[in-house]
């Protein structure tokens, strides 16, 4: 996939250096070895460390290297799924609750980001989603009333107001979430890091996951420089799961439909631009059938992102998009040259909603943020610390059997190939 290959993202050109760290080169014995340093990964060693408990993260890249590295950076309150959706998905008690854990999300990063002083570019004014015609404007008034009901801080703007504080011509209104805001995703993954590390967590980089054996109480988990054992597994690799293919935990991927968006950075804007483009610096999305996603970064570079892979034969229709939109969106802002651009995957599970599983005695896997990463993974990372230490009801989302989805596949190349399509023709006349 194109996510692998080196293509210049923004995310690593302004973050600060990643901490120091190194692959494993030695057999080492902790509580609890985490796999995958992400959001969820490093919230849950984080969390683990600062209790006392000894901790291995094991990355097969490097720090940030899957979605939390390739992130839009908003983050949101609660999930995708409408609120009422959820509840009916998984009953009234159990609902409320994830409702209730993930609405106050945000609020979990920014503490961290505030109690570490994680330098990643943190606004806290909102995000926008916003309404395309008229069944996008009824999309987002079901929003706010049902969100209403659990008291969150949400209005519907209308068209002129949404015009007024976006400087974006052409929607039917935005849903304005006060509980949400931005970050610059790679800086706040590598933040999260540096505080475990020193908390007394241990991270080990470009360490791969080859094997894993149950030796009576613990498990011993083999990469190819040493091993690591421990009491107690957390997998914490989502959409980027086929890094541990070869183990017999890699079916918890099964169940994922990957959907690849991509995202462009401008070069920085003139200053008199800049300051008629989201003032207020919310991140938005859309309403659309397939979805598009816009925000700014500190550097006033506009960042503008939809569903679609960045491969060889894709990457012109998708930029040339970008172009057609940005001068529809803004046409203040003239022609516009790109400095950056990536791509990712995003792992999404067929009722939209987190699953967690026990993968095998003490193994816990997380995945299936459906495009809601930042927010839900610090979250349930911290869940998962909690539930390994033996805390009672710690984790937000009960234990569900492992549903492989036979047409994940299938539905992947739909998304690519259906979003390559309607990028070739929108927004042309």
């Amino acid at each position: 996939m194109a996510a692998e290959r080196s293509l210049p993202n923004l995310w690593h050109a302004t973050a600060p250096a990643a901490p120091e760290s190194r692959p494993l080169a030695s057999d080492v014995i902790v509580d609890v070895a985490v796999i995958g340093g992400g959001f969820t990964g490093l919230s849950a060693a984080l969390h683990l460390a600062e209790k006392g408990v000894k901790v291995a993260v094991a990355e097969a890249k490097m720090i940030g290297f899957g979605g939390s590295g390739r992130n839009v950076g908003l983050v949101n309150a609660g999930m995708w799924t409408k609120p009422d959706d959820l509840i009916a998905t998984l009953g009234v008690n159990a609902g409320n609750r994830l409702l209730t854990e993930l609405g106050d999300g945000p609020s979990v990063v920014y503490d961290l980001v505030a109690k570490h002083q994680i330098q990643c570019e943190a606004v806290r004014n909102g995000t926008l989603h916003m309404a395309v015609g008229t069944e996008g404007l009824k999309d987002i008034q079901d929003r706010e009333a049902q969100w209403k009901k659990f008291g969150a801080p949400v209005e519907v703007l209308s068209a002129e107001r949404t015009r007024a504080l976006t400087g974006a011509e052409g929607f039917a209104g935005a849903l304005l979430d006060r509980r949400a805001g931005t970050i610059q995703p790679l800086a706040y993954a590598r933040g999260l890091a540096r505080a475990a590390l020193e908390a007394g967590a241990e991270i080990y980089t470009e360490t791969p996951l080859l094997a894993a054996e149950r030796n009576g109480d613990t498990w011993r988990l083999t990469m190819p420089g040493g091993s690591i054992t421990a009491k107690s597994v957390i997998l914490a690799t989502n959409a980027y799961g086929k890094l541990i293919e070869r183990t017999p935990w890699s079916a918890h991927t099964e169940e994922l439909t990957i959907l690849p968006f991509f995202q462009f950075a401008t070069q920085p804007l003139s200053d008199n631009v800049a300051r008629s483009i989201l003032q207020e610096r919310q991140g938005c999305w859309d309403t659309g059938l397939v979805m598009t996603s816009f925000r700014m970064d500190q550097q006033n570079r506009m960042i503008f992102g939809s569903v679609g892979r960045l491969d060889a034969v894709a990457k012109g229709t998708h930029r040339a998009f970008v172009k057609r939109s940005l001068r529809k969106l803004f046409p203040m802002i003239g022609d516009v040259r790109f400095e950056y651009w990536w791509d990712g995957r995003i792992g999404m599970t067929t009722n939209n909603l987190p699953q967690m599983h026990v993968m095998a005695p003490n193994v816990f896997s997380i995945s299936g943020y459906n495009g809601r990463g930042i927010a839900p993974g610090t979250v349930f990372g911290r869940a998962l610390a909690n539930h390994v230490m033996g805390a009672p009801n710690a984790l937000p989302l009960a234990e569900t059997p492992l549903t492989p989805d036979p047409w994940r596949s299938l539905k992947s190349v739909f998304y690519h190939a259906g979003a390559q399509a309607k990028h070739f023709i929108d927004r042309r006349f």
